[in-house]
């Protein structure tokens, strides 16, 4: 190892890389990846693809693998490089470190000894497949992935139906339908939601639906692949009346109608009109009573 080489500061590095495409890496991830003193990897095969791919030769560099199952192990060989200055660079299997993935943990040591730790951000799954599916992307919830178990997941699921935001999870291919179906019932079929698999890839597809035409869908038509779910907020039909006014006179008192409607909207996940119609409502009562 040579900390010396000055490219790159001393640290623990997460480095963001490709969810399929390998070309959607950033040029500061390949020179972290060049430059770093110690390499670590939930998947150190998919590494060392991606560094030929790009011709970024790994040389005498050590190559540690690091993941769910080992990081008890591996996190003091890390942490001891880290104390002695040099340079750590850590790539989860794909997409971006700590987004479903085993480098909380090290974070977390790190942090709590005071070494330094940045991050060379990029792709990551759950923003891809928001930025295609085309639900509400100005409050969002993500959840990584559902527990295996039915009556886990639906608990899971009724735990989250009165978030007023899309919310978004992983899911495997094996479950997909299964998932979809407890959504259904969990949080209502009309909901609109879309799946998104093989984001980047040659295969991409992303299929919107409500939750009862997906749930059919996928119970008949098993897919493969990355899969990400997003599920559309609900209806305004649990908000109460007091809430959606309380919420409404506490945006107008520093907002206009519009932008208090627009504002409550969102926050509570009812309808634009309806709150706007509220939202003038309340402020003529407001100005008749001036």
């Amino acid at each position: 190892m040579n900390p010396g080489k000055g490219k790159i500061a001393p640290g623990l590095h997460m480095v963001a890389v490709p969810i399929g495409n390998a070309r959607d890496i950033t040029l500061r991830a390949l020179d972290v990846l060049r430059h770093a003193d110690v390499l670590a990897a939930e998947d150190t095969r998919s590494l060392r693809r991606l560094l030929e791919i790009h011709g970024v030769p790994l040389g005498e560099r050590p190559c540690l693998s690091y993941h769910e199952h080992n990081g008890d192990r591996a996190r003091p060989k890390l942490l001891e490089a880290l104390r002695e200055g040099h340079t750590v660079a850590y790539a989860s299997e794909a997409g971006t470190p700590m987004i479903s993935d085993p480098g909380f943990d090290l974070v977390r040591a790190a942090r709590e000894e005071d070494l330094p730790v940045t991050t060379a951000p990029g792709a990551a799954a759950v923003i891809a497949a928001l930025t295609v599916a085309g639900l509400p992307t100005d409050r969002f919830m993500f959840a990584g992935f559902l527990p295996n178990a039915a009556g886990a997941r639906r608990k899971a699921l009724s735990e989250l139906a009165q978030i007023p935001a899309t919310l978004a999870f992983y899911e495997s291919p094996r479950r997909i339908g299964a998932m979809l179906a407890d959504a259904a019932a969990t949080l209502g079929g009309d909901r609109h939601a879309a799946v998104c698999r093989e984001l980047t890839k040659r295969f991409e597809e992303c299929r919107s639906g409500s939750l009862a035409e997906l749930a059919e869908f996928y119970a008949e038509d098993p897919t493969k692949g990355e899969i990400v779910v997003l599920i559309g907020r609900g209806s305004s039909e649990k908000i109460s009346e007091s809430d959606l006014d309380s919420s409404l006179e506490a945006a107008l008192d520093t907002m206009s109608v519009r932008d208090a409607a627009d504002t409550v909207s969102r926050m509570l996940g009812v309808k634009r009109r309806a709150a706007y119609q509220r939202a003038m409502e309340l402020a003529k009562e407001r100005a008749q009573n001036d």
